[in-house]
């Protein structure tokens, strides 16, 4: 259907118009996304757009799936981008459907199921009116939680309607549907399904299987046509009693996701995720940082005191960044500079968006979230540096320290105080081209440079760095003076 042509208002229209197609009329939902998506596949057009990293991994198992015409689930820890990918399925749908004007379940103009919406064909005929549903609201989803009941779900018995017709409490018209029967003709999406109670699970199975329900002891026959998808953190789904088996039986393709593989890849959801184009300031985040930011949470992964189980979620390294550019944002203002750039500062700044997201082990809840959120800073400067100065020499600077040099950087200090503290270190500002600045560049970017390379030497324990006396040298203790013994008289011999 053109833009240039009317839809057709009644079914009599839809059935005389040109672009009516009677074979893909009659597709199902499964159906008429296999050929959607396979249209897209001949054309080269991008599959999922925005997900990176799951091109040969999650995403030709997703396109299988659909194409077998399977429902699936997602299983994987938290941010893992699963919701998203459920969302974007919306793109394999048509643009519009038609469907009969006021039907809660978007009943099909040819194939009506629910009683009303025959008896409205049965009367009216040709003229029986047609509205039409954008591929938008095709999409629903709905997060299990315990609490959730068959009567959110599948539906229940509306006393209140039978009351006002004049219905007999069994009489199908009698029902108020759930969210499953109004997704019908679309996609229905369960996040977290092991939640859901065990007869919720057997309703799921029993709509997927036999196209029946049974609300309130009442049989009531649905053949729904829907492609059910779910999510799961893969324990709680190969967990006994979680999962009904005969629900888990029905589900065509259990698909894992994954978190990104490589630095570059994390720093590309980040950037594509993270709010950092601020409206009316210049913001820049030095590359380098945005690197420490992403290290942030692979080493955080990979720490034996933060819970596998539960894992780091990608919203981390976002969040994160986020709060770099707000501290660096607000120390700009503050000193009237202009672009803010982001200084190493600016990450410890942002241990309440790390702490937070940290699910902590024994060993770890005995340390603290914010020691370890440091020390997961720490470490991750401290392998970015060695990224980019590798075979650096910095005993010149070293020297400086350990002849009594200190220096005290403030994440509130002006890009043009802390350069000019740099400056007196010799041999510090020699190595910034590492990271692609120059001295003809801005204060700020030198600022950042800069501190970013003190930070990486006390990272490897090279200077040192407190509070208190900001990054200095540890000089060596004297050894403390022997205490004179007395010794007894030597003994002489005749």
């Amino acid at each position: 259907m053109t833009s240039n042509t009317a839809k057709p208002e009644n079914l009599g229209q839809l059935r005389r118009s040109p672009q009516f197609d009677a074979r893909k009329a009659a597709r199902s939902v499964k159906e008429e996304m296999r050929e959607n998506l396979l249209c897209m596949i001949e054309r080269k057009q991008p599959l999922f757009a925005g997900i990176h990293g799951y091109e040969e991994t999650v995403i030709p198992q997703v396109v299988n799936a659909i194409l077998s015409r399977h429902n699936f689930i997602l299983l994987g820890l938290r941010g893992q981008a699963k919701s998203r990918i459920l969302r974007g399925l919306v793109q394999l749908l048509d643009a519009e459907i038609p469907y009969i004007a006021g039907c809660e379940i978007h009943d099909h103009p040819l194939r009506p199921l629910c009683r009303t919406c025959r008896e409205l064909v049965a009367a009216s005929g040709d003229d029986t009116p047609i509205a039409w549903l954008p591929r938008e609201q095709r999409f629903v989803e709905k997060l299990a939680t315990p609490d959730v009941t068959i009567a959110d779900i599948i539906g229940d018995v509306d006393p209140i309607k039978a009351a006002r017709a004049g219905r007999d409490l069994g009489d199908e018209l009698t029902i108020h549907y759930g969210l499953l029967p109004r997704a019908n003709r679309g996609i229905f999406a369960i996040n977290e399904l092991p939640d859901l109670a065990g007869k919720i699970q057997v309703g799921l199975f029993n709509i997927m299987q036999e196209g029946d329900i049974q609300i309130k002891g009442y049989p009531v026959r649905l053949p729904l046509d829907l492609l059910l998808v779910f999510t799961a953190n893969p324990e709680d789904y190969t967990a006994r009693g979680k999962i009904v088996t005969p629900l888990k039986d029905r589900v065509g393709a259990e698909i894992r996701t994954h978190y990104p593989a490589t630095v570059e890849e994390g720093m590309a959801i980040t950037a594509q995720e993270a709010w950092v184009k601020r409206h009316g300031r210049n913001t820049v985040v030095p590359n380098y940082l945005s690197e420490v930011v992403e290290e942030i949470a692979f080493l955080a992964r990979e720490d034996k005191r933060i819970d596998k189980r539960s894992g780091v979620s990608q919203r981390l390294p976002i969040a994160c960044l986020e709060t770099v550019v707000s501290n660096s944002e607000q120390r700009a203002v503050r000193n009237g500079e202009d672009p803010a750039v982001a200084r190493v500062s600016d990450v410890y700044s942002a241990l309440p968006a790390l702490t937070g997201k940290l699910e902590l082990e024994y060993e770890g809840e005995l340390k603290g979230a914010e020691t370890i959120a440091r020390d997961l800073v720490r470490r991750a400067v401290g392998r970015d540096f060695s990224r980019h100065m590798k075979d650096a020499d910095f005993q010149n600077v070293i020297k400086w320290f350990e002849m009594g040099g200190e220096l005290k950087v403030s994440d509130t200090s002006s890009a043009d105080e802390v350069v000019k503290q740099l400056r007196k270190i010799q041999g510090l500002l020699e190595n910034i081209d590492r990271v692609g600045v120059n001295g003809k560049d801005g204060a700020g970017l030198v600022a950042a440079a800069g501190e970013f390379i003190l930070e990486g030497l006390w990272a490897h324990k090279r200077v040192s760095r407190s509070e208190e006396r900001g990054f200095f040298a540890e000089r060596p203790k004297a050894p403390e003076p022997r205490e004179p013994q007395n010794r007894p008289p030597r003994r002489q011999f005749n």
